[in-house]
């Protein structure tokens, strides 16, 4: 099987020309995706320590859906679509999830694909926020300059700190965050008329301008800004999310059977690696350790005293189990394989109401999700590869299909008007500098430059190549033929000195081009910097997101 969905989701790449976008499986075939995640979720007797995946499933929405409205009314109102939706089975959940930061319009549209389907579905969207991730950087490029000699400059939106999960990364300059638009558009408005930073920042400012955490004000902004397309969807922090009741379940069952789910794990990824030939054995993630009889699980653990995390190992004891992170923390847990998970549920949830937070690392975040809360999980295009793996592990592990994963992402290229360079061009030059250096009497009748004797010399120099060329090849002359053709040639570049000085002056320009190009045409450039009705354009085409 993962041979199948190794050769399946292989060739997903970003889509390479401007505008474009990609929906796997198509737009028209995903309610029928949903239709048969249910159906396979409902087949599936499974027991989850104690409880049956279904009912962990349906109580698991209810409560992911109280948390997602509870946290987006802090800063929005919930659309009346939403409100008035009935929390009962039949409800579709769709599910998105990305780190919040300022991505580029690939990632943002999957936000608007997201809210589409839902609506289209008669269901909820939620789109989570990955908080448990670490909080690398607080700028985003920014292009500047002219289109002839365009430069990037990196513009803060925070003052540098520790490197921390966003969960805990509160805002450390205020003033820094104030001023990031303003800075933006002085610098791009040569460039790019109107970006919409202009618009979304006044939001990332007023909406809850009492939450200091950086990633959230950050999400909630761009939350807002998204409901003036009327795009109804609902958003929630990983961390909300790892409070429910269910998580608590899911983890302890995971833990209780950790010898199985690290084999899962680690032989899923050694799959994988085999099927697309990777030697890297940190890709797409690295496996699992033991250490001394301990095994790592696929979970973070830290405080909010001490926020850096850690991984979480485990090891059986006798009728407990023991979780630690093999530094300061270590807790017991009332859980075997084959008890009932409800007293190392309650322990997990008193661990965390103590401040003690245990959270998914990547794979394991989306197979809660997809296998808990979800329907349907939209990725981008690195989480749908890497994805491939969790299916693996949940066919292992589980011993089920897991529900399918769609794939979103689109190109959109800031508009800024610029000469492009065309692939065939460069080949060009790059040839016509090969003949010049191998073969220069193909040149010799067009540097009108050359005197009647200089043209002379040239014929005879050609002459002296060709009786060479023409002499067949021995092991006894291979030497003497090697220099002396080559000698010609460099004879021959002498007379014509105009035409590679100009071949130069060519390749140097086009090289200059195409770093202006490579500065101009990134897809990477936060959707913060486009103009509003640039990627309202992505919206309206097919299919109409918006309207």
């Amino acid at each position: 099987m993962l041979m199948e969905r190794a050769s399946e989701f292989r060739t997903l790449r970003a889509p390479p020309e401007d505008g474009q976008k990609l929906i796997v499986p198509p737009w028209a075939a995903l309610p029928a995706v949903v239709a048969r995640n249910r159906e396979r979720l409902a087949a599936a007797d499974y027991d989850v320590q104690g409880r049956s995946l279904g009912a962990l499933a349906e109580s698991g929405r209810l409560a992911l859906l109280k948390q997602a409205a509870a946290y987006t009314s802090q800063y929005s109102d919930i659309p009346h679509r939403l409100r008035d939706l009935p929390a009962g089975s039949e409800t579709p959940f769709i599910l998105s999830g990305h780190q919040p930061q300022l991505f580029h319009p690939g990632v943002w549209y999957k936000n608007f694909v997201l809210g589409g389907l839902a609506r289209r579905l008669g269901g909820v969207g939620i789109h989570l926020l990955i908080d448990s991730d670490l909080c690398r950087s607080v700028s985003i490029r920014v292009p500047s300059g002219t289109a002839d000699e365009p430069r990037v400059e990196a513009v803060p939106y925070d003052a540098p700190a520790a490197e921390v999960p966003y969960e805990e990364r509160t805002i450390h300059d205020s003033a820094t965050l104030a001023s990031f638009a303003q800075r933006v558009v002085a610098l791009i408005e040569p460039l790019v008329r109107e970006p919409l930073v202009q618009s979304l920042w006044p939001l990332t400012l007023e909406r809850s301008a009492a939450q200091m955490n950086l990633g959230l004000r950050l999400a909630q902004g761009r939350h807002a800004y998204e409901q003036t397309w009327r795009n109804d969807t609902l958003e929630v922090p990983q961390s909300a999310v790892c409070k429910l009741t269910e998580f608590a379940w899911f983890v302890a069952h995971i833990l209780a059977h950790l010898p199985r789910f690290w084999s899962a794990h680690n032989d899923a990824l050694a799959a994988y690696r085999r099927v697309h030939r990777l030697r890297n054995r940190a890709h797409p993630v690295p496996d699992l350790a033991e250490n001394e009889g301990w095994l790592e699980a696929p979970f973070w653990i830290w405080s909010a005293d001490d926020p850096r995390r850690r991984p979480l190992f485990a090891r059986q004891s006798d009728r407990e189990l023991v979780i630690t992170d093999r530094r300061s923390r270590s807790f017991s847990l009332s859980l075997t394989a084959d008890g009932d998970a409800a007293a190392a549920v309650g322990q997990l949830v008193d661990l965390a109401a103590r401040g003690v937070k245990i959270r998914t690392r990547a794979l394991a975040t989306t197979l809660f999700a997809r296998l808990v809360l979800s329907d349907l999980f939209l990725h981008g295009i690195g989480g749908a590869r890497y994805d491939q793996v969790t299916d693996e592990i949940a066919r292992r592990f589980f011993g089920f299909e897991p529900p399918e994963f769609a794939a979103v992402s689109a190109t959109l290229r800031l508009p800024i008007a610029h000469p492009r360079v065309n692939a065939l061009q460069d080949r060009e030059l790059a040839r016509q500098s090969r003949e010049l250096r191998f073969h220069p009497e193909r040149f010799a009748n067009l540097d009108g430059l050359m005197s009647r004797e200089e043209q002379a010399g040239v014929e005879q120099l050609i002459a002296e190549k060709h009786r060479w060329v023409n002499l067949p090849k021995t092991p006894e002359n291979a030497h003497q033929r090697h220099a002396a053709i080559a000698a010609a040639n460099e004879a021959l570049q002498q007379h014509l000195h105009s035409l590679g000085s100009q071949l130069e002056r060519r390749r140097e320009e086009l090289a200059r081009r195409k770093r202006a190009n490579s500065i101009l045409e990134s897809r990477e450039y936060s959707f913060c910097l486009h103009p509003r009705r640039h990627f309202e354009q992505l919206l309206l085409d097919d299919p109409p997101l918006v309207g």
